[in-house]
């Protein structure tokens, strides 16, 4: 016979903080996946681009032409 009961008690003990430690493992994973979702997502704190950023962006980027930019500048205006 063990000294704690059939299969003794220290076996039992590891299994469960190795069982408890798993769990707030996932946990904090959990709430670390869910707070880098929400930031992807846009979350609080970043404004949308407005049209006239847009515009200045894919100027610099070479996308338009300098008679595009104008044009599209009155446009937005």
């Amino acid at each position: 016979m063990w000294p704690y009961g059939y299969g003794g008690g220290w076996g039992w003990m590891a299994v469960g903080w190795i069982t408890m430690l798993a769990f707030w493992v996932l946990v904090i994973a959990g709430i670390v996946v869910a707070v880098r979702w929400m930031n992807a997502r846009g979350g609080a704190g970043q404004s949308p681009e407005t049209p006239m950023e847009i515009l200045r962006r894919r100027y610099a980027a070479g996308e338009l032409t300098k008679d595009q930019f104008e044009s599209m500048k009155r446009d937005v205006a």
